[in-house]
């Protein structure tokens, strides 16, 4: 090979080690998260060739629907109390803003929670599920609860995620993902174009800025307060939005004449 060949492939080399393959790759794809059958890998995480550290939890949810799992996020879930007691050790704080009854897809869950042993303060903007999956196909009764994830004190999206609930014959079953390492600097709910972006996507940048351990207490984290609502959350559902009649008014015996 001549040096100009040698030149070309040292710089494809380059490009590949910093920006990852295939460089500048886009966002995650519904691919497998929508069938009926298993993939490969439902719990665990995988760095993938971009750099993105993907984390996966499957959640058996014996007794729910995938219609409650809509309705925590969507009606019930208001106040720091409700939060506390999806995660009691890891949760604690919480607010929202834009939030319309009976709506998350627009709003914005601002939390602290623990992720393993760091506190951290986070604003997780809901977006419709086409916005993160690039060929999302739900089923009738699926629900897909997607979010942009980020710091909450400062205008930068970090993660994207989706929890995809299905219901089976003995409840539900939840496919959570997190794709950490979607980087972009925030403009209100926008992201917009930003050094921040350019760099922070780079390969490079990726697995220097995240480690095989937040990727597992990430894993960790959505296992347990997955399984907590599991635990609760059929009850709960009965108990909020059965309806029940009145009770019949007394009426007091007259005394004859």
């Amino acid at each position: 090979m001549n040096k100009w060949t040698y030149g070309a492939v040292a710089l494809a080399a380059l490009i590949v080690a910093v920006f990852g393959w295939p460089p500048f790759s886009g966002g995650p794809s519904g691919k497998g998260l929508l069938d009926d059958s298993y993939m490969s890998k439902e719990t665990g995480v995988q760095r993938q060739p971009n750099g993105i550290y993907e984390v996966s939890a499957l959640t058996r949810m014996p007794g729910v629907k995938a219609e409650m799992v809509r309705w925590w996020f969507a009606d019930y879930m208001q106040t720091t109390e409700h939060y506390k007691r999806w995660h009691p050790t890891a949760h604690v704080w919480m607010d929202w803003e834009n939030k319309v009854p009976g709506e998350y897809v627009g709003a914005s869950h601002l939390v602290h929670e623990y992720i393993g042993s760091e506190l951290l303060k986070l604003r997780i903007q809901f977006v419709p599920p086409e916005e993160i999956l690039t060929d999302a196909d739900l089923k009738p009764g699926d629900v897909a609860v997607c979010a942009k994830a980020g710091l909450l004190e400062t205008p930068i999206y970090l993660t994207r995620m989706c929890h995809i609930i299905r219901d089976t014959e003995f409840g539900a079953e939840m496919r959570s993902r997190f794709w950490m390492g979607h980087i972009a600097r925030r403009d209100g709910n926008d992201s917009v174009f930003s050094i921040e972006g350019v760099l922070g996507n780079t390969y490079l940048v990726r697995t220097l800025g995240i480690g095989q351990d937040d990727a597992v207490a990430l894993m960790i984290h959505a296992i347990e307060e997955m399984g907590t609502l599991a635990d609760f959350l059929p009850g709960l559902y009965v108990q909020e939005t059965v309806w029940s009649p009145a009770p019949m008014p007394t009426v007091e015996p007259q005394s004859g004449n």
